[in-house]
């Protein structure tokens, strides 16, 4: 596999959005409904909650019809009614999906930032950090990416962690390093399941390279 123009990686990026968005929508959806959103409901009131439960679905279903400016507009409005809301993150992470689709991707790496430093949930931060990484990848900005991932583990995104680590030093072209992360990935898979998908395409990298990295050593 040969390194990866912007283009590609742009087209990559895109990809990535499409068949993992609606997958992180729902664990945010999740996320809202257990413990961090119970306790949050409670803390503030059941009409505040529904207030800004109602607001958040408007938001989705805006930014779902791409008025995305509107969908912003939404957005700060529910941050300065309700700035401790989990909804608040949920949203933003909505429209930096929205700002990616669009080719905005200064405004993506802008709000995914802030996700990633400020989400009252602390299980959004992670995954808007491997978001805010891919996206600056796609921008051709490859080290601040691999900054941005870091070397710490990321719990339950750090398979994801270790494959967007493994993209970036690809598009680079450090083959023998991209392998390494997408195998390091590839055994905290448990596969199967939702994940055969993730781990199928897992495989493929891993196969693709393993020819090409392997192939140098083999010469006498």
């Amino acid at each position: 596999m040969d390194e990866l123009s912007e283009q590609e990686q742009w087209d990559r990026l895109k990809a990535w959005v499409r068949t993992n968005g609606p997958q992180v929508l729902m664990l945010t959806a999740l996320g809202l409904i257990g413990f961090y959103g119970w306790q949050w409901w409670q803390g503030r009131g059941e009409k505040q909650a529904q207030e800004a439960s109602a607001m958040y679905q408007q938001i989705l279903a805006t930014l779902d019809d791409q008025q995305l400016a509107a969908g912003v507009a939404m957005i700060d409005k529910l941050r300065a009614d309700y700035p401790k809301s989990p909804y608040v993150s949920a949203a933003d992470l909505v429209a930096a999906r929205v700002y990616v689709e669009t080719n905005q991707l200064d405004k993506a790496v802008e709000t995914l930032k802030r996700v990633a430093s400020t989400a009252g949930d602390e299980k959004l931060r992670p995954v808007a950090q491997v978001r805010l990484a891919r996206v600056q990848a796609a921008q051709g900005n490859y080290d601040e990416a691999l900054a941005t991932l870091g070397d710490k583990p990321l719990g339950a995104q750090e398979p994801a962690r270790l494959e967007a680590r493994g993209d970036i030093l690809l598009a680079k072209g450090d083959k023998a390093g991209a392998l390494a992360s997408y195998e390091e990935a590839r055994q905290l898979h448990p596969g199967g399941g939702d994940e055969q998908d993730s781990t199928g395409l897992l495989d493929l990298k891993i196969a693709d390279l393993k020819g090409s990295v392997a192939a140098p050593a083999e010469q006498p």
